[in-house]
């Protein structure tokens, strides 16, 4: 069975959880996590991650695991890069970052065909009472030379040697913004301390406010 294992530290506990290609899920297919426990399948506590924030899937046809963000207000970090649309491939050993929680995939499991043993199916073997006579193989005789109509065979065509692959310097990290919490009433950005005392402008509740990633310039 195709395996993905995720490990992750929450409130000081470290936690393990297998993701199976066909194991049950809110989203039939794909395993969401998030803070909200009501639509993700994985649940978080970090208040700088997203109620639904990314999904995990297995790509049959690619045979590999991928992830989906469905949060691009608040993008997660893959190995480095931020991933603000789209999918990106998981590897064994790689971290990601949903807001400052941090999850790395441990391990991946994807059998193969070739781990299955090939079965090889024998003629059966003649009798000893009544041995076959084995018939020489009567090999023909070169030719002297080419007739007029006949022309010497065409040599295989060379294959074009492969250039060494190009190896590109790994891009630099993407320096990661400053999060907040976005109020549900006056929509103000308020630091992740207001979380307790509600909004410092309208005085609303936090509770229900959404995490957003602020650019490091505002």
């Amino acid at each position: 069975m195709n395996t993905l294992t995720l490990q992750w530290y929450d409130l000081g506990q470290q936690k393990t959880q297998n993701i199976h290609e066909h194991g049950p899920s809110k989203n039939h297919g794909t395993v969401r996590i998030g803070r909200d426990p009501l639509r993700c399948d994985i649940v978080l506590s970090h208040q700088t991650v997203s109620g639904l924030h990314i999904e995990i899937y297995f790509h049959a046809q690619q045979q590999r695991f991928f992830l989906r963000n469905l949060r691009e207000q608040n993008p997660p970090l893959v190995d480095g890069r931020q991933l603000v649309q789209g999918e990106v491939a998981l590897n064994d050993g790689s971290i990601i970052y949903l807001g400052q929680q941090e999850l790395k995939v441990i391990a991946v499991s994807i059998p193969t065909a070739s781990s299955v043993p090939t079965t090889i199916l024998l003629p059966p073997q003649p009798s000893a009472a009544n041995p076959q006579p084995v018939r020489p193989v009567v090999q023909p005789q070169p030719q002297a030379h080419l007739g007029n109509n006949l022309h010497p065979p065409t040599p295989p065509a060379q294959q074009p040697a492969v250039a060494p692959g190009h190896h590109h310097p790994p891009a630099p990290p993407v320096q990661q913004g400053v999060y907040g919490l976005k109020c549900p009433k006056c929509q103000r950005i308020s630091s992740p301390e207001s979380l307790q005392v509600g909004c410092p402008w309208c005085g609303t509740s936090l509770a229900a406010a959404i995490s957003v990633l602020v650019a490091p310039n505002h």
